[in-house]
């Protein structure tokens, strides 16, 4: 199942996607569930209940696509250096903080996070913010949505609570990274935290094997598997869980490949009009412009 948020006639509204993605079915919820996306869905299905009844279907071109969860309740998780061959590449780019102690490839999971208030939508343009930073970098991210929460998860039983899966760029300021070495101001830009285009469930998708890939302007710059993953979606849930408790409708973006901005000597910095497209297979795309 697919699940879109979206904007019809100034309205919000929630709704299953056709398996052609052609159109979308509206879930008869509240307003105060309409404002959350898709968020009330997961959380009906994580406790069991059924779901909302739907109404007539639309096309989904006469909708505009939000982030299928617009704010999330609490930061996105984020994991860094998750792919080898871009633990390599950052490792030598003069940015990783974490390289004094993990080396290139980190012994255990290096978790940040991203604030709310950086979700954007699939197609929203992203704020190019000129007059404070120069290096803004793209990251192309497969990311986990929870279904059933809980503490001490462990690797075992982890994937019984990835209820399925979005896409997200976790876009960087490289400057304020390397500048401020915890990397939350960074990574929080407003906009900096496009989300979508639909929530996808777990049995739709083999988040541990499935391709990602990135364009810039058209130049294919990243394309993995996450197979490449040097820590998997059950070591990454049992890492976190261990003393955070995870709820429903959590995100845990998983990490980037190789071929980032940062990577490439002189480094391939985005400016301003450029467009960003990212898709991972089973899921979609979602594209945005820097203005």
């Amino acid at each position: 199942m697919r699940v879109a948020a979206y904007i019809l006639n100034g309205q919000p509204g929630v709704g299953r996607v056709s398996a052609d993605g052609r159109q979308v079915e509206p879930f008869q919820l509240s307003a105060a569930e309409l404002a959350l996306g898709a968020l009330p869905i997961v959380e009906a299905q994580a406790a069991g209940r059924a779901l909302p009844a739907v109404g007539k279907a639309i096309a989904i071109d006469q909708v505009k696509l939000t982030a299928p969860i617009p704010r999330p309740r609490r930061n996105v998780f984020c994991v860094g250096k998750n792919y080898h061959a871009h633990a390599k590449e950052f490792a030598g780019s003069g940015f990783d903080s974490s390289a004094k102690s993990g080396g290139d490839i980190p012994s255990a999971p290096i978790i940040f996070s991203k604030v709310p208030e950086s979700v954007t939508g699939p197609t929203d343009d992203i704020l190019f913010p000129a007059e404070v930073s120069t290096a803004i970098d793209y990251e192309a991210e497969l990311t986990v949505v929870i279904g059933k929460g809980g503490k001490g998860i462990k690797a075992a039983d982890a994937m019984k609570h990835v209820w399925g899966y979005t896409i997200i760029n976790d876009v960087t300021a490289r400057d304020w990274q390397g500048k401020h070495s915890q990397w939350l101001l960074g990574k929080s830009f407003d906009t900096f935290c496009p989300m979508g285009p639909w929530l996808v469930t777990a049995d739709e998708v083999d988040g541990q094997n499935t391709d990602v890939k990135c364009w810039v302007n058209g130049e294919l710059r990243q394309d993995a598997n996450t197979k490449d993953f040097i820590f998997d979606i059950p070591t990454l849930i049992e890492c976190i869980s261990a003393g955070i408790t995870l709820y429903p409708g959590d995100l845990i973006a998983t990490g980037t490949p190789a071929g980032v901005g940062i990577g490439y000597k002189p480094p391939k910095y985005l400016v301003r009009g450029d467009v960003v497209r990212i898709e991972i297979a089973g899921i979609g795309s979602i594209e945005n412009a820097f203005r």
